[in-house]
């Protein structure tokens, strides 16, 4: 749960560099490398040649939710219930025993009046 609560607040930016269609580098956090390709704009602006950049810059933001709900205080009675029960096997789930108990210890076995072993023996001619 805690990771949930991690990650659905984290904002991060994905920034991707492509050359053409082809994607040449990504990163999250910091910014992507360039494929040395990108075209130089020229100082002079009265005889120059201007051809289309084939390098191209992407960011996808990702924005986490500031809307967290802190609603404890407003447990109903049912919840509260739920809670305290679950805390409580879940502490003495992993309690052992503290004496090795026994439940046959005072049983004593009845006397035996027939062999039954014998009594269900068949024996083939």
């Amino acid at each position: 749960m805690a990771f949930v609560v991690l990650f659905s607040t984290m904002s991060f930016t994905i920034d991707m560099h492509y050359c053409g269609d082809t994607l040449v580098d990504s990163s999250i956090f910091h910014k992507a490398e360039t494929c040395g390709m990108e075209m130089e704009k020229s100082s002079e602006k009265d005889c120059s040649i201007s051809k289309k950049n084939c390098c191209s810059n992407e960011q996808l933001n990702v924005e986490g939710t500031n809307e967290l709900q802190n609603s404890i205080d407003t447990i109903s009675f049912e919840q509260q219930l739920f809670i305290s029960s679950f805390i409580y096997t879940y502490i003495n789930l992993f309690e052992g025993l503290k004496a090795n108990t026994s439940s046959f210890e005072t049983y004593r076995p009845p006397l035996v009046n027939k062999l039954i072993f014998k009594l269900d023996e068949t024996y083939l001619i």
